[in-house]
C-alpha cells in the first residue's frame, strides 16, 4: 500500500516499525519474508526494519526448527519480539485494593502486586495518600522487573471513575470519594508517558486485545463496587464526546426507587452494586467481604442469596436492555467482579435482554448473547499494562537507543 505523499520520511519509517512489531504480536516466529508477505513491504524494505529492531534489542531471532516446509533455499530465521528491553507497566486503583503488574512487549505479565487497602477511621484517603503508596508499589515492581532486563516504557492507570478525556483528571469517583482528582502530578514521570483510564474502558480493551473481541461490536460489564461498562464498536472503544460513555451504573432501572450516591434515585447501582447485592443476601458490607463471599453463599444454596443474585441479575438486564436497543451490540460481556456470579446470574440477565431486546440473525429474531470474560476481576489491570504496552509497540522509534 503506497504512503501518503504528505507523510515525512521519519513518519513513514516509524509506521513500517511499527507495522513490523505488529505484525509479530501473536508470539509466532516468523521469517523475514513472512512479515514482508503479511505487511506488503519489500524484502528488503523489511530486512533494513529488521535489522533496526535488533539491534535496538526489540526482538530476537532464532534458528527455525529441523524440517521446518520452506521455499527453495536455507530457511530464513525465526523473529520474535523480545522478552527484554522495554515493557508496559499497569496499575489499578481499586475501592479497596492497589494493584500494580509489569508486562514485556509479547504481552506477558512478569511481574505482579496486589495489596488490599482499608478505610481509616471511617474515612477513604484521598488521592495524595492512593497515589503514594501506589507509586512505592510501582517502584518496587519496575526494581524487580529491571533483573529481568526490563526497562519501562509507559505507565497506565485504572481508576473507578468518570475521567477527563485526554487529561489524567478524575471527574468523579463516588466509590472512592474524589472529585476533580488531577492524578497527572503525582503520578512517576520517569516510568514514561502517563495515562489514565476509566477501568471498565481498560477491561474493554483487554478483552478486545486478548482476541476474544478483535473487529468485534460488545458491551463489556465490569463490576467492583460500582458498575461500569464500556461499548466496542467495530474493534474501536466508544469513549463519547467527553470520555464518559458507558456509565451504566447509573441509568434508572426504577426511576423512582432507592437513592444513589450520585444523587440520583433508582440506579442499577442502587440494585446491582456491590453494596447493595451484599445487603440483600444478608452480608454486611465490610473487609473481606466481597462478591467472593456471596458466590460462597450461592454455591451452598442459600435461598436469601440465590435470590438477591437473581435480582440483581434482572435489575442489570433492564439496564443492558435500553443500551442493547441503543448500541446494537453483536453481544454483551460480564466482566469484573460480576464474572464470579455468572452461574446464577446469567439466566435472569439473559431472561430479561430476551424480553426486551433481538436482533435480526438468518431472518429470525435471536436474542443477544450474553458471555463471561475469563479475564474476571484482572480485566482493568491488564488492560492498563496492555495500553502502556501497546503504545510502546504503536512508536518503537521512540523506543530505539541511539
Amino acid at each position: 500500500m503506497a504512503e501518503p505523499a504528505a507523510l515525512s520520511q521519519s513518519e513513514i519509517r516509524r509506521r513500517n516499525l511499527a507495522r513490523v512489531l505488529h505484525a509479530l504480536v501473536a508470539g509466532e516466529p516468523l521469517s523475514r519474508a513472512e512479515v514482508a508477505a503479511r505487511i506488503g513491504l519489500t524484502r528488503a524494505a523489511v530486512s533494513t526494519l529488521v535489522d533496526e529492531l535488533l539491534r535496538g534489542g526489540l526482538l530476537t531471532e532464532r534458528e527455525p526448527p529441523p524440517g521446518r516446509p520452506g521455499g527453495v533455499g536455507r530457511p530464513g530465521t525465526g523473529l520474535l519480539i523480545a522478552d527484554r528491553g522495554p515493557c508496559g507497566v499497569g496499575a489499578e486503583i481499586g475501592v479497596d485494593h492497589l494493584a500494580v503488574c509489569v508486562m514485556d512487549l509479547r504481552g506477558e505479565v512478569r511481574v505482579r502486586d496486589r495489596r488490599e487497602t482499608q478505610r481509616r477511621d471511617g474515612h477513604r484517603a484521598g488521592p495524595d495518600a492512593v497515589l503514594g503508596e501506589l507509586t512505592a508499589m510501582l517502584r518496587t515492581a519496575v526494581a524487580e522487573a529491571a533483573e529481568a532486563g526490563l526497562r519501562p516504557a509507559g505507565l497506565a492507570v485504572a481508576v473507578p471513575g468518570l475521567v477527563v478525556r485526554n487529561t489524567a483528571t478524575v471527574l468523579h469517583a463516588a466509590n472512592l470519594g474524589w472529585r476533580n482528582a488531577d492524578l497527572g502530578g503525582p503520578l512517576p514521570r520517569d516510568l514514561g508517558p502517563v495515562t489514565v483510564e476509566n477501568e471498565a474502558n481498560l477491561a474493554a480493551l483487554a478483552e478486545l486485545w486478548s482476541g476474544r473481541g478483535a473487529g468485534d461490536s460488545f458491551l463489556h460489564v465490569s463490576a467492583e463496587a460500582g458498575i461500569g461498562a464500556a461499548v466496542v464498536i467495530d474493534g474501536e472503544l466508544l469513549r463519547g464526546a467527553h470520555g464518559f460513555a458507558g456509565e451504566l451504573g447509573h441509568l434508572p432501572v426504577r426511576p423512582e426507587g432507592r437513592p444513589c450516591r450520585c444523587g440520583g434515585r433508582g440506579c442499577l447501582e442502587a440494585y446491582a452494586g456491590e453494596e447493595a447485592l451484599l445487603r440483600a443476601a444478608g452480608l454486611r458490607p465490610g473487609p473481606g467481604v466481597r462478591v467472593g463471599a456471596l458466590a460462597a453463599r450461592c454455591e451452598a444454596g442459600d435461598p436469601t442469596a440465590l435470590r438477591a443474585v437473581r435480582q440483581a441479575g434482572a435489575a442489570l438486564g433492564i439496564a443492558l436492555s435500553g443500551a442493547v436497543n441503543l448500541l446494537d451490540p453483536r453481544r454483551v460481556v460480564i466482566g469484573g467482579a460480576l464474572s464470579r456470579l455468572a452461574p446464577w446470574l446469567l439466566t435472569p440477565v439473559s431472561r430479561e435482554l430476551a424480553r426486551r431486546t433481538t436482533v435480526a440473525a438468518g431472518g429470525r429474531s435471536t436474542p443477544v448473547p450474553v458471555t463471561v470474560s475469563p479475564l474476571g476481576p484482572d480485566g482493568p489491570l491488564l488492560g492498563a499494562a496492555g495500553h502502556a504496552v501497546r503504545a510502546a509497540l504503536d512508536d518503537p522509534a521512540a523506543l530505539l537507543r541511539p
